[in-house]
């Protein structure tokens, strides 16, 4: 025995008696000892002295008791801890085995199904730490114990007391907080982590696992960090014959540079390792099958853009009506747009045969277009020509592109002269005006106002533009739907938008969407609405917004059809797949009345193809709420906040998240916020009864709910059925009876909620 156990021995007297010496770390000396009270031998770790003094020990147990709450049964539990006459300790039990590194060293890589294994049951005592808000810091092998086979993951609770420490000191002493090896690029420079810096790190330890070395390695600890900024690890799949393309996948995404880009929980991280590889391949796309790849600009002025792209999204639309041709959506087409890919790559991505593209010159009141028709199998040209044309010529062309595409590829475009008149406004500038102004709609939160003058532009240079109208008529609806604007205001300047539409475009899809949604979301117009809604998706199966609001607005929140919403949301994706927006309904419609937690996929999804747009931030900070995890919602509101420049409607799921996590007080001061703000703006009085409601304030909830009646609040109809954060609102009877009396459809009081 040494002195320092003979030391140990007498602090410890009567409660352990130390064995031998068992190994030690940077962190801590661990012995074998005996628990006399128990009769049972333990582990027993003693931190390092200069760690000790950093941390003090109230930190120390503070942490140590958070941690030894955790129950789960692939977490090795803490028995004990506290002060042996200086030196800190804690306990756990002794496990009869031995740890992932003993095993490592022994056969350097592991068969992949036992890999995987391992890595799915740490992942879940992970994921069980992280749902009580425990981040474990250091997760490499040396602290994944195997019993029997199974893991057992060590030293949770000690990892934030040493963060919380850090400093010269432990600098000096050489030590981090973590392991150089499997320690997320975050960690290693001292940001904050969260749980998707152990998702990094269990990323690593499974690569070991499956390739026999870590994912980057170096002479010195410096070097295998600064790696890790530069580098990226090699596909397992590339380097190991038999690894499934799931799990190659799932290894390269837990270990993204970018924290955003990893699994947002552990839970995650093992859906994707057990999915079950295809067995057959890809089916070959459909041979009438086609994508219109965003029109190069070659214009000296980069305000073209937008023309270009214009010219682009018209011959899409109008190819997408041909019923035996399958176009792929604006946004799949738009995510290629400046980068440099192979048509076969063009192709795999979107599952289309064939690709069209173009380059707009404009200079002055001439514009020379060139398109190219291209079998992305063999990159072979099917069809090109040039068209040099006076501008007013250009909606001509467009048509006569369209028409020599669809007759390529053996189908007919069915040209109606009157459709085309109504989609060409007499002004070519109120065309361009247009386009950018649907840009920024799609856009959403703070960028609707900038798209709504840039709609009014247009028809100041066309007042009888039709499709600018219709544009009108959309954006006051949203502004409306997230109370940007009065109802009064988006019922009267949106009706009379959609009422114009109508009226120099009724034979257009945009125009009777932009009516459908001015009659449900202000008329409370059920029958009118459902009828121009089918009308907008008739004229134009492939215009995506129609498709989104219907199944949203109409099947969801005015219907309660929420499977068959779902169900519908998922079609318009399907054609759409690479739009972020439309990910981010098919997550809404999973969240607002299911409450899944499958809803994140498609939200990561959209976070991938949009991660600036309000509509994916949003839909985040609901689906987050809707599972009740109250940090992550309450982090999300701040990315939505501050996206969207505080708007209301994100500051209202901020306080009910606030309510629900146990933060009245932080709950109250939204509430006054929004309130303040009233006073000099519009705050809509349903998101003001849905925080007052959370908040117990029953009368003044009560108060706003028959405000909002009076003056056609959306929120009326939307916080009907399953909204979350609205639970408190549809509690009150006085908000269901005035929900019963707009005759909402199949809307019956004391059975909806």
């Amino acid at each position: 025995m040494t002195a320092q156990t003979d030391r140990l021995n007498t602090a410890l007297a009567g409660r352990y008696r130390i064995e031998r010496q068992l190994g030690e770390g940077g962190m801590a000396t661990v012995y074998l000892a005996h628990d006399v009270k128990h009769d049972r031998d333990v582990a027993l770790k003693i931190l390092r002295p200069e760690l000790a003094e950093s941390l003090g020990r109230d930190r120390f147990l503070r942490e140590i008791q958070l941690a030894a709450k955790l129950s789960h049964p692939h977490i090795l539990p803490l028995y004990d801890s506290g002060d042996a006459g200086g030196p800190l300790f804690y306990v756990m039990p002794n496990v009869d085995g031995h740890s992932l590194r003993d095993r490592l060293k022994v056969e350097r890589l592991l068969p992949v199904e036992e890999a995987v294994r391992i890595a799915t049951e740490v992942a879940g005592a992970l994921d069980h730490a992280h749902r009580h808000g425990i981040i474990h810091r250091d997760v490499k092998p040396e602290n994944i114990m195997l019993q029997d086979g199974h893991a057992l993951v060590a030293d949770f609770g000690i990892g934030k007391a040493l963060g919380d420490a850090a400093s010269d000191t432990l600098t000096q002493g050489g030590m981090t907080v973590g392991t150089p090896a499997y320690m997320s690029p975050e960690q290693a420079v001292g940001d904050a982590v969260d749980a998707r810096s152990d998702i990094y790190s269990l990323g690593c330890v499974l690569y070991e696992m499956i390739v026999g070395e870590q994912p980057f390695t170096g002479p010195t600890a410096q070097a295998v960090i600064a790696k890790r900024f530069v580098q990226t690890p090699l596909d397992v799949a590339a380097l190991r014959e038999g690894v499934p393309r799931p799990v190659a996948r799932a290894v390269q995404k837990a270990l993204a540079r970018v924290a955003i880009d990893r699994y947002d929980t552990a839970a995650l991280f093992v859906t994707s390792l057990s999915e079950i590889e295809a067995v057959s391949a890809k089916p070959a796309a459909p041979e009438k099958s086609l994508a219109v790849l965003p029109f190069t600009n070659l214009s000296s002025d980069p305000e073209n853009e937008f023309f270009a792209d214009g010219i682009t999204e018209e011959i899409l639309n109008a190819l997408a009506t041909i019923p035996d041709l399958r176009v792929a959506g604006r946004a799949s087409s738009f995510s290629f747009k400046g980068k440099t890919q192979d048509l076969h790559a063009i192709g795999e991505a979107l599952n289309v045969r064939t690709v069209l593209e173009g380059s707009v010159r404009r200079s002055g009141r001439r514009v020379r277009i060139t398109a190219q028709l291209s079998d992305v199998t063999d990159g072979f040209r099917m069809w090109s020509e040039r068209y040099d044309r006076e501008i007013e010529d250009v909606f001509a062309v467009q048509d006569e592109i369209a028409t020599a595409i669809a007759a390529k590829l053996k189908t007919t475009l069915q040209q109606n002269p009157v459709v085309s008149a109504q989609r060409a406004p007499e002004n070519i500038e109120a065309y361009e005006a247009y386009v950018k102004g649907r840009a920024l709609l799609y856009r959403r939160g703070s960028a609707l106002k900038q798209g709504l003058a840039m709609m009014e532009q247009a028809l100041r240079l066309d007042p009888q533009y039709g499709l600018a109208w219709a544009g009108v008529a959309d954006t006051y609806s949203i502004l409306g739907f997230f109370g940007q604007v009065p109802p009064d205001v988006a019922r009267a300047k949106g009706g009379e938008a959609a009422a114009n539409a109508m009226r120099f475009a009724p034979d257009l899809a945009e125009s009777h969407c932009a009516r459908a949604m001015q009659l449900l979301m202000f008329e409370w117009d059920w029958a009118g609405a459902e009828r121009a809604f089918k009308r907008s998706i008739e004229l134009n199966p492939g215009y995506g917004q129609a498709g989104a609001w219907y199944n949203t607005f109409w099947r969801g929140i005015a219907c309660g059809a929420w499977e068959d919403a779902l169900a519908g949301a998922k079609e318009c994706q399907a054609r759409d797949r690479r739009s972020g927006y439309l990910a981010a309904i098919v997550a809404l419609q999973y969240a607002i009345p299911f409450h899944e937690p499958s809803a994140e996929e498609w939200v990561n999804l959209a976070m991938e193809l949009d991660p600036d747009a309000f509509m994916t931030l949003w839909a985040r900070q609901i689906f987050l709420a809707s599972i009740r995890d109250w940090p992550r919602a309450i982090d999300a509101a701040q990315s939505a906040l501050a996206a969207s420049g505080r708007l209301a409607v994100a500051l209202q799921f901020l306080g009910t998240s606030l309510v629900e996590s146990g933060d009245s007080a932080g709950a109250r001061a939204v509430y006054q916020e929004m309130r303040s703000r009233a006073v000099r703006e519009y705050v809509t009085p349903m998101q003001l009864a849905a925080v007052a409601a959370a908040l117990g304030d029953t009368d003044v909830a009560v108060s706003h709910c028959r405000e909002a009646f009076a003056i056609r609040d959306p929120g009326i109809v939307t916080f009907a059925r399953g909204w979350p954060g609205a639970q408190h609102v549809q509690a009150l009877p006085e908000f269901r009876r005035l929900v019963a009396s707009i005759g909402l459809p199949g809307f019956v009081v004391g059975t909806e909620g």
